[in-house]
């Protein structure tokens, strides 16, 4: 393994509140941040200085979910419910009030928009009749993050309660295993490329991985000062990137499980504040993260021998 060479390529502003909510478009060349004054906006990788305003809602966005068949953005809306936005239309195109609660993750599974929200709640909605289908209470505390791995059909959500719960979306969501060992919410979650690992990393600082044959836990890092606040692979499953409350971003090589780079203010100019969220962009390969700062960074990321 070669060394890691990191170098920022843009730092993108225009969010006037900590910036909360990032998915990759269904054309991965675009993506979408949302964030504490409600504003919603779209990037491009090719030019990514000037963000284009999609919507602007009235309390703060925490989550973005992509229906990449539709070319749909669905946005959480806090104490509200979903807004789907036609991002070929560029308009909102019908909106669901759902919850007075807080929404932390919007998945799209087929014909289904799945919304997790602050009182333990996993609203399933059908997209065709735009109607809630089901309501599953699985805690009395938020979820908070959710992944879905497509070819075992497997949804794992993260936890205030500090469980991991693994449901059988082929089996209408019964549940499959309830993971415990953090210590606290689990607020970072996702199923490597291959699905053969689930790797979760929580408030507890801890980054956990687990064995999907058996969901036994097969390796436990304390990874970072702070918590956890996602994580994302690299589309080849060799790498992933986590961001903390700590203000660092870490790269690890996934199959030795090891720390390969910190991306910190004081190495990299990297953010002063906690990053909420990263993304590695399968279109550029570069890695995307937001912060409570109100700025974008994008990081180009390269090991000397890859």
């Amino acid at each position: 393994m070669g060394k890691i060479l990191v170098n920022k390529s843009h730092t993108l502003t225009g969010h006037n509140d900590c910036i909360y909510a990032l998915v990759e478009g269904g054309d991965p060349r675009f993506f979408y941040t949302g964030s504490g004054d409600g504003m919603v906006v779209e990037w491009d990788l090719d030019d990514p200085k000037d963000g284009k305003l999609i919507a602007k809602l009235t309390h703060s966005v925490y989550a973005l979910g992509m229906d990449a068949a539709r070319n749909w953005l669905i946005v959480g809306h806090n104490f509200e419910g979903i807004h789907v936005i036609d991002l070929q239309e560029n308009k909102e195109i019908w909106s669901l009030k759902l919850t007075d609660q807080a929404i932390f993750d919007v998945k799209v599974i087929g014909d289904e928009i799945l919304v997790g929200t602050g009182d333990g709640v996993l609203v399933l909605v059908d997209i065709e009749s735009k109607a809630v289908k089901r309501h599953i209470k699985l805690s009395s505390k938020s979820i908070r993050v959710m992944d879905f791995a497509r070819t075992k059909k497997h949804l794992a959500l993260g936890l205030s309660d500090f469980t991991i719960k693994v449901l059988d979306v082929a089996k209408e969501y019964q549940p499959l295993t309830n993971l415990n060992g953090h210590q606290n919410s689990v607020f970072a979650l996702g199923y490597s490329p291959d699905e053969k690992t689930l790797i979760s990393g929580a408030r507890d600082a801890q980054l956990k991985f687990w064995d999907t044959e058996s969901y036994e836990q097969a390796e436990n890092i304390i990874a970072h000062m702070f918590a956890i606040n996602y994580l994302s692979f690299r589309e080849d499953g060799k790498y992933l990137v986590t961001c903390s409350m700590d203000k660092s971003i870490k790269v690890w090589d996934v199959e030795e499980r090891k720390l390969l780079k910190v991306i910190d203010k004081a190495r990299n100019a990297g953010h002063g504040t906690s990053i909420n969220k990263v993304i590695w962009s399968s279109y550029s390969q570069q890695v995307i993260a937001i912060s409570d700062d109100r700025t974008i960074s994008i990081w180009t990321i390269e090991s000397q021998n890859s």
